[in-house]
């Protein structure tokens, strides 16, 4: 997946982009250019906490669709991303417990899509995922979640594990799936929970692990060592939602 359709091309274009208030998931810069409108790009950028990749101009000219990128390019989200706030409001109006899923690092755009749609239908209020090192909401994610882009929420923060303290205090525990955890039958998944997804290579960051309450893992009798993320987030949102309904 290219940044086809999503781009900004432009030193005018992208910092009006960001005036304006668009969401805007990462901005590629010219490696070592000091001019002032590219300065006042990588201020904007840095006043919204977008991330900035510094790129050789053969890289920039590469993501160019207009071949006028004047050394900056970024990448615009497909949907406007909601607040934390909006998510947990979602829960109070249904007069349900909250039921959020918290994704590290996935940098999938298909499993992050996936799991946007196995949240819709299991009846999650939203799903928060990090700025940094994980994939935004690119046309492919859109595509992937089939539509469920539409229904659920999904809110951006800088940092994943300061946000779980935050919600600690809504009085929402989280369980987080690592291989090493206590078998997911065996827990009680039941009240206002979070459900703290990692990608496949590292899994859920340590940051983020040391401030679930509880880890899960789910029983392996193949040969081969882990689940897809996307597949692992269906499994346990489903036993989530079987205790639920107890």
């Amino acid at each position: 997946m290219g940044y086809r359709e999503f781009t900004i091309e432009g030193r005018n274009a992208v910092i009006e982009a960001f005036r304006a208030g668009k969401p805007i998931d990462k901005v590629f810069l010219l490696d070592g250019c000091q001019d002032g409108p590219l300065m006042t790009v990588r201020r904007e950028a840095q006043k919204h906490d977008t991330p900035i990749k510094f790129v050789t101009k053969e890289r920039l000219d590469q993501l160019s669709e207009t071949g006028r990128h004047q050394g900056v390019i970024a990448c615009a989200a497909a949907y406007e991303y909601a607040e934390v706030e909006d998510i947990l409001q979602a829960a109070r109006k249904k007069g349900e417990d909250p039921f959020l899923f918290l994704l590290d690092n996935i940098e999938d755009p298909h499993n992050l899509g996936a799991i946007i749609r196995t949240a819709n239908l299991a009846g999650a209020h939203g799903v928060i995922i990090p700025k940094n090192r994980a994939v935004g909401l690119t046309a492919a994610v859109a595509r992937t979640s089939a539509g469920a882009l539409n229904y659920t929420p999904v809110a951006r923060v800088t940092n994943l594990a300061r946000t779980i303290e935050e919600l600690k205090k809504e009085g929402i525990w989280f369980v987080c799936a690592d291989m090493g955890g206590t078998v997911l039958y065996d827990l009680d998944l039941r009240g206002p929970v979070g459900l703290v997804i990692g990608n496949e290579g590292e899994g859920v960051g340590r940051l983020v692990k040391e401030r679930c309450d509880m880890t899960a893992s789910i029983p392996m009798k193949g040969s081969i060592d882990s689940l897809n993320a996307s597949v692992a987030a269906g499994v346990l949102a489903y036993e989530i939602v079987r205790q639920r309904r107890g």
